[in-house]
């Protein structure tokens, strides 16, 4: 006979377990650096759509989701659209919600992808940059009174942008929904020889979200999550508002 609680309960000892092994840490670090050298994280679609994330990133997202249903997601960086049809396609089965996006460089034939699909009555894309006073004010636009509010940040990974993304953005999430910074496992990855980028160790989302903590007390890790994922390009980055 299944018995969900101990089940439960055991899956929570064991993510605190693996967070405590730290030969198992280093394996799964060595292994999302080696992978890298390949784009591994490029490998993934969600319904067609190229996601640029590792699996067990896209189904933590999607538990955190389906847990909470927030009644807002945004998000900062498009790229190919695959995460804004990942949320999307998710706010569809639960029966509520909008999906608010932007990027700098949003691509038409990425907005006729985007929006080419049954449930894109509940996404709305803008393009410009993240920090920009004018985007942040129409994607505010979207939240009503009363509304459950969920933020990612996946744009530009320097460390001065992710703070001022974390400053803009970081008070629209609600109590008990989520502050996703994507990208932290930079601040432990080799310069990638074949990707020339303007962040690196020192200079990324995890330096930011460490600078950002020390501003405020609305969020905490989740260490539950952070401890269960093993190989992400997340690790310590998702963010639970507790006030």
């Amino acid at each position: 006979m299944f018995e969900r609680e101990p089940f439960e309960k055991n899956k929570i000892a064991n993510a605190r377990k693996m967070t405590g092994d730290a030969s198992l840490q280093k394996a799964a670090l060595d292994l999302v650096i080696k992978s890298n050298e390949y784009d591994y994280g490029y490998q993934w679609t969600w319904l067609g759509q190229p996601m640029i994330q590792l699996p067990p990133d896209i189904v933590a997202t999607q538990e955190i989701i389906w847990q909470n249903k927030p009644d807002v997601i945004i998000e900062t960086g498009i790229a190919w659209g695959g995460s804004i049809v990942f949320y999307a396609s998710l706010l569809q089965l639960i029966g509520k919600g909008e999906v608010i996006a932007v990027d700098l460089n949003l691509y038409d034939h990425i907005t006729a992808n985007v929006m080419s699909y049954p449930f894109s009555n509940r996404i709305s894309l803008y393009k410009g940059s993240s920090t920009d006073a004018g985007v942040f004010a129409k994607i505010k636009s979207h939240i009503k009174a009363g509304q459950s509010v969920m933020v990612l940040l996946d744009s530009h990974h320097s460390h001065a942008h992710v703070l001022d993304e974390l400053r803009l953005y970081a008070p629209l999430v609600t109590q008990g929904q989520y502050l996703v910074a994507s990208d932290t496992i930079i601040e432990d990855l080799p310069a990638p020889p074949h990707r020339e980028r303007a962040w690196g160790p020192g200079d990324n989302p995890k330096s930011a979200i460490d600078a950002y903590m020390k501003e405020t007390d609305r969020f905490v890790e989740d260490e539950y999550i952070n401890g269960k994922l093993l190989t992400t390009f997340t690790p310590h980055g998702y963010l639970r508002c507790v006030k």
